[in-house]
């Protein structure tokens, strides 16, 4: 197998994806990655089977465009071919049928013909093998998703695959031995498999590119070529009728000749992996005499990932068996001889990974919580089908332990209830008549709590008015702040309904210290202010007696200089004072 051919064939576009296992739950093989939350296909081990594709609700995952490369062919030398799968007539009403190979005309191709003839072909040979050997189980392999599967899956079980060639491939070599081998050869179905299919090393280069009708639909736009408006023409080949029936179950057996009603002993056609798996299963059991033709996806080819337009699977069945029964023109018959081409294939079981270590497996497990092995509840939630399955993926980097979701659960309710054992805050719980549920440890330590208290009314330690408001009026939510003198606190409450669980909660934030620190607050400033009152009638006292003093001292020292003046004013001028004299002599 070149795993790096088909590298990318179905991708995810991570920009959808949401993180919700479901591609994981459908992939049959568990090819996808989940990390961060981001599912990727694992491309090494990818059927290419489009299941994803249809399953992702998203619409996160697709499968790679090939339309420019079939136009690059096109655009060279040597004629290009169409091989048009069978399935189209399910796809396309009558009108459309037969303006397609006008449209295809019109895109460049030389040569527009029915997957179906190839279809014959392996028919033909299928019918061969089981008659050479009638006593053992024989596994056809036209469709490409369940060979890989039962390569992968089954590997007990490939010897009994038919070892030949797709209906594909088949018309593909018909195809270059009529044109040559110059010529090119692009396949146009509704499987997305078939890309992988046209990739194999072991296949060679029968099929140069693979197409599905989807994008033959947006080539077709791009181009500006209305399939409504194209002109009829014929297929340049077709097949009879009988080989038309193969994209639906039991399509190869009745072209091979074989009973295919639902009550035959002989042969069985399951239709998607269930079923599948259900015949494997018992082919390991009790081998025996069986034609099985698988086809991977239900209801067969018509259900393909690639199919293009809408409509009711039962319709496209209908319709599908219509023109298959119709009348084939003489002139569009090949009759080719399957002798001039060899069908031959090989097909080898593939060699997966090694089991996971035991012991790694185990410590996976013992992170998931799961130790114990009651406590695999096997659910599937995470996209596996147990969880053992899921601890081997995490060993192997596929997974992770968060996709397990009861375990996450457990997780969030172990948090949770650590915040409402640890927070300060007190919180209770009420019903809806105003009973009491629960109380955390705070509530118990503000409250004096004991489980005495479980199922009384909340009239035993408070006011029930806001509660009873809470539910009356329809609140979103009261907030209040309450003093509770019987427990000396002062709380703020917030109450909120939980109106799916008919519940009431109320967080009680205790404010008592915040109270008092802002009456002490005032206290101080109330103080203060008395304080600075005190300082200031002192000062104006103060004030008002050195005003006195000052006035006073004033007042003698003006009427000192004015007793001064006057004697000066008496002293002739040039005589001695003798006041002055008396003082200095005495002295």
């Amino acid at each position: 197998m070149n795993a790096q051919a088909k590298r990318d064939i179905v991708y995810t576009n991570k920009a959808r994806c949401r993180d919700c296992y479901r591609c994981l739950r459908a992939c049959p093989v568990k090819a996808i990655r989940v990390l961060d939350g981001q599912a990727s296909v694992v491309a090494e081990q990818c059927l290419a089977c489009g299941t994803c594709i249809r399953e992702c609700p998203q619409q996160a995952k697709s499968f790679r465009h090939d339309v420019a490369r079939a136009a690059e062919l096109l655009r060279g030398t040597g004629p290009v071919a169409a091989s048009i799968a069978p399935s189209f007539a399910a796809l396309y009403g009558e009108e459309l049928r037969r303006r397609l190979p006008g449209a295809l005309a019109r895109l460049g191709f030389a040569h527009v013909s029915e997957t179906a003839i190839g279809a014959g072909m392996v028919a033909e040979a299928t019918a061969h093998l089981v008659r050479q050997a009638p006593e053992r189980p024989h596994i056809t392999t036209a469709c490409p998703a369940a060979v890989r599967y039962i390569e992968q899956r089954a590997p007990d079980l490939v010897p009994c695959l038919t070892p030949l060639i797709s209906p594909m491939e088949a018309h593909a070599l018909e195809i270059k031995r009529l044109l040559g081998t110059e010529a090119k050869v692009v396949f146009i179905g509704p499987c997305v498999a078939k890309k992988a299919e046209a990739e194999r090393l072991e296949h060679g280069n029968a099929v140069d590119v693979a197409l599905t009708f989807e994008e033959l639909e947006e080539w077709l736009k791009h181009s500006g070529i209305d399939l409504t408006a194209a002109p009829v023409r014929p297929f340049d080949a077709t097949a009879d009728g009988a080989p038309r029936f193969f994209p639906l179950p039991g399509g190869l057996a009745r072209t091979a000749g074989f009973a295919t009603e639902s009550l035959a002993g002989d042969c069985v056609a399951p239709s998607g992996c269930e079923q599948i798996d259900y015949v494997l299963d018992s082919l390991r059991k009790r081998p025996r005499p069986l034609l099985v033709e698988p086809l991977f996806c239900a209801h067969g080819c018509i259900n393909g990932a690639g199919a293009c337009g809408g409509g009711n699977l039962f319709d496209r069945r209908a319709a599908l068996i219509e023109f298959a029964e119709a009348p084939v023109a003489p002139v569009s018959r090949r009759n080719l001889a399957a002798a001039l081409i060899d069908l031959s294939r090989a097909f080898a079981p593939e060699i997966g990974a090694p089991p996971a270590p035991e012991e790694a497996v185990e410590k996976a497990l013992a992170e998931m919580g799961k130790a114990d092995p009651a406590s695999r509840l096997n659910c599937g939630a995470c996209g596996y089908d147990s969880c053992r399955d899921q601890a081997e993926a995490v060993v192997r980097g596929l997974a992770q332990a968060d996709m397990c979701i009861p375990h996450m659960r457990r997780l969030a309710e172990q948090r949770s209830d650590k915040i409402f054992a640890t927070t300060p805050n007190g919180i209770l719980v009420l019903d809806e008549r105003l009973r009491i549920l629960h109380m955390n440890p705070s509530f118990r330590a503000m409250f004096m709590g004991t489980d005495g208290l479980l199922g009384r009314t909340v009239d035993v330690l408070m006011d029930p008015e806001p509660f009873e408001r809470l539910l009356r009026d329809g609140l979103p939510r009261v907030e209040l702040t309450v003093e509770h003198k019987r427990y000396n606190r002062i709380c703020r409450h917030i109450l909120y309904p939980l109106p799916d669980d008919r519940q009431i909660v109320a967080i009680l934030v205790d404010i008592t210290g915040l109270h008092v620190s802002q009456e002490e607050l005032g206290r101080l400033r109330t103080e203060t202010v008395q304080a600075a009152e005190q300082l200031m009638a002192q000062q104006f006292a103060a004030a008002r007696e050195i005003a006195v003093f000052l006035g006073q001292s004033t007042a003698r020292s003006e009427e000192m200089i004015r007793k001064l003046r006057s004697m000066a004013v008496e002293e002739e001028p040039g005589t001695v004072n003798h006041w002055l004299w008396d003082t200095t002599t005495s002295t």
